[in-house]
């Protein structure tokens, strides 16, 4: 179904219920977005462009009332993004949606059966199927469609916000997944090596980007959700690291803390995804520049994760 023009003229009736059921409520509503959202948000929808695909029912009788149900919808879903995501998750939907604004309008390329939201022109966009106006409406911003459309929205103008190199759902993971827990694996791998000061590197930009060009490879077998999991594999890779150090005895043997001191004179770990292998199949460690990597191709990450520094003594 392509677009229609607005409505001209609207009945007498249905003019009195969008001023009753919409025009009367309108700011409240948006108040009640930005205080969630913790900025100024507007609501703009237009009732005439909406009748234009009114077919009967609810929306058909009552477009004022329907507008206001789709907004009372949209609030729920804010509050529980919020409530799940937090302080940075607002500030990351805050700087997607650029222009603060929600907007409504036909789902013209058929992404949904009846209702869903994407992010368009900096907006944040309630769409409804062809004859679904008033279908459906509490499902429109359900948490994984609002979650999918962040993670799909196109990059804001040059000028509105700088451009992000990870997507917001590898975002949102090392968020939940990575930054709370990479601290207390950092001071394991000091204690056992005797290096308070050991840095762990996770190089997620690199990762992301070679990720997501064999993610668009034809014949790839990356897991579909690699995004969303981008932190915790990460993390599992450390978590490997500690397994192998302690299977190996790093912590009861001297020589083996000096042998790795030595090699390692960095004291730096690293995770990076290499073309080619050199000692493994799924994945490996290397020492290069005074640094211990722990690294595997795009097309075997995160398999076998344990298993990356298996090899830690044959490399001192």
């Amino acid at each position: 179904m392509s677009k229609l023009p607005p409505v001209e003229k609207l009945p007498l009736a249905l003019r009195k219920n969008i001023r009753d059921g919409w025009d009367s409520r309108k700011s409240d509503k948006e108040q009640k977005v930005s205080d969630i959202l913790t900025v100024p948000w507007t609501v703009d929808v237009n009732p005439n462009q909406l009748y234009a695909y009114a077919t009967d029912g609810y929306a058909k009788e009552s477009l004022g009332d329907c507008i206001t149900s789709y907004i009372d919808g949209a609030v729920y879903r804010l509050k529980d993004y919020a409530d799940q995501f937090g302080k940075d998750g607002l500030k990351e939907l805050n700087t997607i949606c650029y222009t603060h604004v929600i907007t409504m309008d036909l789902d013209d390329a058929k992404r949904f059966s009846y209702c869903g939201v994407d992010v368009y022109e900096g907006k944040l966009r309630i769409l409804f199927a062809p004859g679904c106006l008033g279908v459906n409406i509490d499902d429109a911003l359900s948490r994984e469609v609002l979650l999918k459309a962040l993670n799909e929205a196109p990059a804001a103008p040059e000028g509105e916000s700088a451009a992000e190199p990870l997507s917001f759902a590898a975002r949102a993971n090392i968020r939940k997944e990575y930054e709370p827990k990479v601290e207390q694996i950092r001071v394991k791998i000091g204690e056992i090596l005797e290096k308070p000061d050991i840095k762990l590197t996770p190089n997620f930009e690199n990762t992301f980007a070679k990720l997501q060009e064999e993610s668009r490879a034809k014949d790839t077998q990356l897991r579909k959700d690699w995004e969303d999991v981008l932190g915790y594999f990460t993390q599992l890779y450390w978590e490997g690291l500690v397994n192998q150090l302690k299977y190996l005895k790093f912590g009861e043997d001297e020589l083996l803390r000096e042998g790795f001191h030595e090699a390692v004179e960095k004291g730096e770990v690293a995770f990076r995804i290499v073309d080619k292998l050199k000692y493994s199949s799924y994945c490996e460690c290397e020492i290069d520049e005074g640094m211990l990597y722990l690294q595997c191709t795009t097309k075997n990450w995160g398999v076998n994760v344990d298993d990356a520094a298996q090899g830690l003594i044959d490399r001192l």
